[in-house]
């Protein structure tokens, strides 16, 4: 019973967001991503989609998030929105991240990627156009599978502070105080695969077509990256979502190597008080604030 009510609830929500969507204007752009779409599955096998689509999707996004990051240290004016101003970036940190993030890349999460194709044949994930979800119920599924990594992430991570493993694993990734983009994915092996595992858990759970791998690791790679950055831009759209994390949030997390365990969202840290630390901080700053002015 408690099935098919959860199944009814479901299905409904789905027929909710389709609606909605249907009353939003066309994409512009709908035209010509179809005849990409179309021409990529005519060109190649769902293989090579799934594993080296996959693979350049990440590599190409990972590098293009952390851009601006990286090119906002040679601009004077960004330097004011630096959250840990006494310790900026050096090419030595940069390229030793550099280094690690290959390594990561390819030869832990590529045998990973490598899965993606046999997961979506195991499962009938579909790739075709025609099957393909609308915009708003993309975005609901992305959205679902941040929720299930952010909580994955909130108690894996604290996990890995305990003073007994932390110095084995996570300490690695603690390694720079003041974080930059790139270090969003400066970590340990085991870490990598641990805390990794939350966000193939929403996949398995609402994957409903190809591309929500793809619009997931999007959405994953931004957010991971911005909250790395070590710049608090005011004008950021991600500080518009309710509940979100941001930069300053992870920032404090790596300034003081604890509390502030969750990834995307503040709500696991407020439920258990893990960011009481982080709340008189700024407390205290905005008294500072007002005293300069």
């Amino acid at each position: 019973m408690a099935t098919n009510e959860s199944i009814s609830i479901f299905s409904s929500a789905s027929l909710a967001v389709e609606y909605v969507d249907s009353l939003l204007p066309e994409n512009p752009l709908q035209e010509p991503f179809k005849n990409a779409w179309n021409y990529m599955l005519n060109n190649y096998t769902k293989f090579q989609i799934a594993t080296w689509g996959s693979l350049i999707v990440h590599e190409i996004l990972y590098f293009l998030f952390c851009l601006p990051g990286f090119l906002f240290q040679f601009i004077p004016y960004m330097k004011k929105y630096k959250i840990q101003k006494d310790k900026p970036e050096t090419w030595e940190n940069q390229w030793k991240c550099f280094k690690v993030i290959l390594f990561n890349h390819f030869c832990i999460q590529l045998p990973l990627i490598c899965g993606t194709y046999y997961f979506t044949e195991y499962f009938n994930i579909p790739y075709d156009w025609e099957r393909m979800p609308r915009r708003c119920t993309l975005l609901v599924r992305c959205f679902g599978c941040a929720v299930i990594e952010d909580t994955w992430h909130y108690f894996l991570h604290r996990l890995l502070h305990h003073k007994r493993i932390y110095k084995y694993i996570h300490k690695v990734h603690h390694e720079f105080q003041a974080p930059f983009g790139m270090e969003a994915e400066y970590a340990h092996p085991l870490e990598t695969l641990i805390l990794g595992t939350g966000f193939f858990i929403g996949i398995v759970l609402l994957c409903d077509h190809v591309i929500l791998l793809w619009a997931w690791v999007t959405i994953r790679l931004i957010e991971t990256i911005d909250v790395h950055s070590g710049y608090d831009i005011p004008l950021n759209p991600l500080n518009l979502i309710p509940f979100y994390a941001g930069s300053r949030h992870h920032d404090f997390h790596h300034m003081n190597f604890i509390g502030n365990y969750a990834s995307t969202f503040t709500w696991w840290d407020r439920i258990f008080g893990t960011d009481s630390q982080f709340t008189a901080y700024c407390e205290k700053m905005k008294k500072i604030e007002k005293k300069t002015e």
